[in-house]
């Protein structure tokens, strides 16, 4: 049986406010992330994510209660991610609300995180989401960063798909730092590189400009695309991207 391919659209959260900026700088306002959530799941959305963007960067936990006032009007998989570090960190959030957790940095720090959290919850909570971008000093080309894009993690990014794979992860979350907020579309060489070492799936982010750029990463190998300016500013239809997609003969919801 064919899956679906997934339309998620993505709330980057910043002290309550959903922004968004390009190569993850100049974060402007874009909106409330309940009203956005909620609009988003009566359009057609598959699934919402939900980043934290500088919880990391701040040392702080993720904002537990607009969790769950998000979770508390949307009916469709929640995705969270930013500040998680530990186990009780995934447990609270799956507690307010959360289907799947986002984890980056404290996994890259502690990989047996991984291990942790598909022990404890399952496999499909954990997502692994790796912000990817050139890197000639890495075997791959690619390297991993985190704090939004801002320090390289000097980890070579396919190496690390393929470790996060063999620990446990349900699936992952490949964010192009190139393509960021670009709008010229994804970037497929990377998705296909990624596809090529993990049998996971792959949820393709960064540079979605036009509905028939989610096709694209389809054809590279992503089993979902990720997007938020597009979205956000009105640009592209959630219900557009599932046209193209259907018009180029995949399946969705």
């Amino acid at each position: 049986m064919t899956l679906a391919v997934r339309v998620i659209p993505c709330l980057d959260v910043d002290r309550g406010r959903v922004v968004k900026g390009v190569n993850f700088e100049n974060l402007v306002d874009a909106g409330d992330p309940v009203e956005l959530a909620a609009r988003y799941s009566e359009q057609g959305a598959d699934e919402i994510t939900f980043l934290d963007v500088t919880a990391t960067v701040d040392d702080r936990q993720t904002t537990f209660d607009l969790v769950r006032e998000t979770a508390e009007n949307v009916f469709i998989p929640l995705t969270v991610g930013g500040g998680v570090r530990s186990v009780a960190d995934v447990g609270a959030l799956l507690e307010h609300g959360a289907d799947k957790i986002s984890v980056n940095s404290a996994a890259l720090q502690r990989p047996s995180l991984i291990d942790d959290i598909a022990k404890h919850f399952g496999q499909q909570v954990c997502v692994i989401s790796i912000d990817a971008k050139r890197d000639s000093s890495t075997p791959s080309g690619y390297g991993v960063t985190t704090h939004g894009g801002r320090r390289s993690a000097g980890v070579d990014a396919l190496e690390w798909a393929r470790e996060s794979t063999n620990r446990g992860a349900g699936e992952i979350l490949l964010n192009s730092i190139d393509a960021d907020g670009t709008q010229e579309g994804f970037d497929v060489s990377m998705i296909g590189d990624v596809r090529a070492v993990s049998s996971l799936p792959l949820i393709a982010s960064g540079g979605a400009g036009a509905a028939h750029d989610a096709v694209g990463a389809v054809v590279a190998g992503a089993d979902a695309v990720l997007a938020a300016s597009i979205f956000h500013r009105d640009k592209v239809s959630i219900q557009d991207v599932k046209n193209a997609l259907r018009g180029a003969g995949a399946v969705v919801r």
